[in-house]
C-alpha cells in the first residue's frame, strides 16, 4: 500500500520527468544552489535548505546532491555525511530556536519505484513552532508567516559554539 500523498508526489514527479526529461528534484536542487538564498549549508553529498513553499517556519529539506531515488541506495560515505549534516542542522535548531519539538521524515521512493529516474529521496525536518489551526486543518493548505529566505539566513548565522562549551564541561 502506498499512501495517497506519497503516490500524488510520485505521480507529479513522473509527469514532470515525462514532460521535461529531468528529475524535478534535481532541477529544484540546481536552482536552489544557483540562487543560494535559501541554503543553510552544503556538504560533499547534501544540501540543506528552506524550501520555497515551506509548510511552516524553519521547514528544512536535506537533499542528496546525487540523483538517488531511494534512501536504501545511499552508500556509506553518503550516510556518514548525512549524519554530519543532520547534526549541524539539529544544533542550529537547538540553539537558534531554543530546542523545539520537531518531526523529520525520510521521503524515499516506494518499493516499486526504487530505481526511478524521476524520484529523488530527501529528508524533511519540520520544527513544531507553530500550530495548524482551522484553515489549515479544514483546507489542507498551510499558512507560513515566515519567508524561507529569512529563515535560512537566521539558521546560517546561528552560533552553535555554546554547545561545544557545554560538551567540554560535561553538561550536555
Amino acid at each position: 500500500m502506498v499512501p495517497n500523498e506519497v503516490r500524488v508526489r510520485a505521480d507529479q514527479a513522473r509527469m514532470h520527468f515525462d514532460e521535461v526529461g529531468k528529475c524535478a528534484y534535481c532541477e529544484m536542487l540546481q536552482h536552489e544552489r544557483t540562487d543560494g538564498r535559501r541554503i543553510i549549508l552544503e556538504s560533499e553529498h547534501f544540501v540543506a535548505f528552506t524550501p520555497y513553499a515551506s509548510v511552516s517556519p524553519f521547514h528544512i529539506w536535506i537533499v542528496p546532491t546525487n540523483h538517488v531515488a531511494s534512501f536504501f541506495h545511499a552508500d556509506t560515505a553518503e550516510i556518514d555525511d548525512l549524519g554530519e549534516v543532520m547534526h549541524a542542522v539539529m544544533r542550529r535548531l537547538y540553539v537558534g530556536l531554543n530546542n523545539p519539538d520537531f518531526n523529520y521524515v525520510i521521503r524515499s521512493a516506494p518499493v516499486r519505484d526504487l530505481g526511478s529516474p524521476y524520484l529523488h529521496w530527501y529528508i524533511t525536518v519540520i520544527p513544531r513552532i507553530s500550530l495548524a489551526a482551522g484553515f489549515e486543518l479544514g483546507s489542507g493548505i498551510y499558512i507560513n508567516p515566515s519567508l524561507p529566505e529569512e529563515c535560512a539566513v537566521y539558521l546560517r548565522d546561528v552560533d552553535t559554539s555554546p554547545l561545544d562549551r557545554m560538551a567540554g564541561n560535561g553538561t550536555h
